[in-house]
């Protein structure tokens, strides 16, 4: 299965293609849709890699996209802006996925 890259700034999508990794460059609501729906049409792509800008602006679309699919995975990477995150978000979601602190 193939990787596809969702991204919002050229730069990531110019290292992703370098390693090999096809995708588009999207900025608007609309076009982010139209991208997770050509997708789905393509049964060879099995991880959609998606810059963690969508997942704060956008995070009903990609919920709908997550509970009607499994497949392709989403996977929300840090473009060169760094991550939204906080520095031990891991950390946080293991504590709170199994209710021991680490």
């Amino acid at each position: 299965m193939k990787m596809y890259l969702i991204s919002d700034n050229v730069d990531t999508y110019t290292g992703m293609r370098l390693a090999g990794v096809d995708g588009v460059v999207v900025h608007e609501r609309s076009e982010l849709k139209e991208s997770l729906e050509k997708v789905l049409k393509d049964k060879t792509i099995g991880i959609v890699l998606l810059t963690e800008k969508f997942g704060q602006e956008f995070p009903d679309i990609l919920d709908q996209f997550r509970l009607e699919r499994r497949l392709p995975l989403l996977v929300e990477i840090p473009d060169r802006h760094g991550t939204g995150r906080k520095e031990d978000f891991i950390t946080s979601y293991v504590t709170e996925a199994i209710g021991v602190k680490l």
